[in-house]
């Protein structure tokens, strides 16, 4: 799945589903990132994937907002 900033907006913004099931479907494009990036990905691809990451995670933060500050804080160390 490629990952853009509008599908997490349109997660965020759906109404038929549960909170645990928007964050759940974010985690998966969060993980499914890291997955796909292997050992050979450069400092660019890096950076960027943690950039996409700190966007999904202020998006859960709206959600969640303690999960979402536990994230942020633990991609800080």
């Amino acid at each position: 799945m490629k990952y853009t900033n509008e599908l997490i907006d349109k997660i965020y913004n759906y109404t038929s589903i549960s909170d645990k099931d928007k964050i759940d479907r974010m985690l998966e494009i969060d993980a499914n990132q890291y997955c796909n990036s292997g050992c050979d990905a450069t400092k660019t691809e890096r950076e960027t994937i943690r950039k996409n990451s700190r966007y999904i995670y202020r998006t859960i933060q709206k959600i969640n907002p303690a999960m979402g500050k536990n994230f942020l804080q633990a991609q800080d160390k």
